[in-house]
């Protein structure tokens, strides 16, 4: 089971409708039964707007990356997905990364809610997801926009292993805020007190997957026919901005635009953040 407790989920989940209530939006909630698990989304906007998935990355949820795009909901109707096996409502089934399990997943979810010409946002693991469901069935999917994704490029593995992974290890073992906040730094351009009481949270309930994490063939990304913006960080240490523009830009004909964030880790700060809402907001008018 990914949580270690039931205490443990409790926690997270009295977190995740804290800041939910937080952030003080009209939503609605909708758990849709697929073949992978049962899948928790947040609802917000106009059901007669464009529709939009928001997808969130490892170790995160839907009423947290929903803070990081407050306006969305004005020029869409946005759908924030609970991603399986994560600190949420969705189910806990890990899905096989290597193969298409997480795309047919998503498609699975859209599908059933009936959505066309869906935009998809994914940030980090949420991108990997997105290349997913392209790669998988793009038929339904307008076009994406991926932020600091997993799956085109990785780091330096031995600094990813002194920065964050040892840091996290020792975290896990003795509770010790100190490890924590190391993890932090190496990933968060900035982070609040809720961030930081909400990854702690998910590393002490939850059992992660630190498994290596697959990179999309050129043959893959060859064959999406959607069009793709990119928003890398310079300072990413999990999937360094300038390696990984120099891969998509060799590997994907439907690229569009791609977006260098200077200064910024693998998480944007609420200034970046703002910017690349800004900019799916103007692909909109």
């Amino acid at each position: 089971m990914f949580f270690k407790t039931q205490e443990g989920k409790e926690t997270i989940l009295k977190l995740y409708n804290q800041k939910l209530k937080a952030l003080g939006i009209d939503y609605s909630e909708k758990l849709i039964e697929t073949k992978f698990g049962a899948t928790n989304l947040v609802i917000t906007g106009d059901p007669k707007l464009p529709p939009l998935m928001l997808i969130h990355g490892t170790g995160g949820c839907a009423s947290q990356i929903l803070e990081s795009f407050p306006s969305l909901s004005s020029k869409y109707c946005v759908y924030t997905i609970d991603v399986l096996a994560q600190p949420n409502k969705s189910a806990e089934n890990r899905l096989d990364m290597k193969s298409l399990d997480y795309g047919k997943w998503l498609i699975e979810v859209i599908i059933k809610l009936r959505l066309k010409e869906v935009t998809l946002v994914g940030f980090s693991f949420g991108g990997f997801i997105s290349l997913k469901a392209l790669e998988f069935n793009e038929t339904p999917i307008k076009q994406a926009f991926l932020i600091a994704p997993v799956y085109i490029v990785n780091g330096n593995p031995l600094v990813g292993l002194f920065k964050m992974f040892l840091p996290l290890k020792k975290f896990i073992k003795t509770n010790n805020q100190a490890y924590i906040k190391k993890v932090m730094n190496a990933l968060f351009s900035e982070y609040d007190d809720f961030a930081l009481t909400y990854m702690s949270a998910t590393f002490q309930h939850c059992d992660m997957d630190f498994s290596p994490l697959p990179i999309i063939s050129r043959d893959s990304a060859k064959s999406i026919k959607a069009p793709i913006t990119i928003f890398a960080c310079v300072k990413d240490i999990m999937f360094p901005g300038k390696k990984m523009i120099k891969r998509a830009k060799r590997i994907f004909p439907s690229l569009e635009e791609v977006i260098l964030l200077e200064g910024s880790k693998h998480v944007p700060n609420a200034t970046n953040f703002n910017k690349i809402e800004n900019i799916i907001l103007t692909k909109n008018e």
